[in-house]
């Protein structure tokens, strides 16, 4: 998937959390929950759609190192199969 298309689907799962919001206005490096003001449950649901629609597993372990959109989209590129 090209980066372009990671962030697509990021910003739908983002969108299914927070539907008053509009994540695809976020800046590349804005944290994720701040920004949204979702909370860690919230937050999880959206790792696990990722997750779903790219079939690239992140473990709870790195959980702090997906909170802003580039950094998700650059973890998913260099782990997509």
């Amino acid at each position: 998937m090209t980066e372009e298309e990671l962030k697509a689907i990021i910003v739908a799962e983002l969108k299914k959390v927070a539907p008053e919001s509009d994540p695809s206005g976020l800046g590349a490096d804005e944290d994720l929950r701040e920004a949204l003001d979702i909370d860690s449950f919230s937050f999880l649901r959206v790792l696990v759609g990722v997750s779903e629609h790219t079939g690239v597993d992140i473990p709870e372990a790195d959980y702090g190192k997906v909170t802003t959109l580039a950094a998700m989209i650059g973890y998913l590129a260099v782990r997509q199969g």
